[in-house]
């Protein structure tokens, strides 16, 4: 196992717990803007845009990636109608459940039953996308 890769989802997995990410609650009522609107979580997302504008100002004056031989970056410039229909469809399900697939590891890892259900689906929707994409 690559030791980075696994301290970085520890602390990305504590970020989360500690910004309130992992609350269903909390992120519904982030995102019920015309009712009882919790703004907290605007302060998660502006800190993470600070942190990532500033990663990706630096990263860009690198030739490449320390652990890699160079940068993965996606080839794909324009906005496609399969992106829009990608995005709608996880901020649906994020909006709907509360959770999205980040924090769903976290919750499992504490052994939330509930997240059994909800990462055996995603785990599942994303091999029906594989074998659907791969018959068209």
């Amino acid at each position: 196992m690559n030791a980075g890769a696994f301290l970085i989802g520890v602390l990305f997995g504590i970020g989360l717990l500690v910004s309130g990410m992992t609350n269903p609650a909390k992120v519904q009522g982030f995102l019920d803007i015309f009712g009882n609107w919790d703004s907290s979580l605007m302060f998660v997302l502006g800190g993470a845009v600070l942190v990532s504008t500033a990663a990706f100002q630096w990263a860009k004056r690198r030739d490449k990636p320390f652990c890699e031989g160079k940068f993965d970056q996606p080839a794909a410039k324009t906005i496609t109608p399969r992106l829009i229909t990608g995005s709608t469809l996880f901020g649906i399900g994020w909006g709907l459940a509360g959770i999205c697939p980040g924090p769903a590891w976290v919750l499992l890892g504490q052994g939330r039953a509930d997240m059994v259900i909800f990462v055996t689906a995603m785990l599942v929707g994303m091999w029906l996308w594989e074998v659907w994409h791969k018959r068209s």
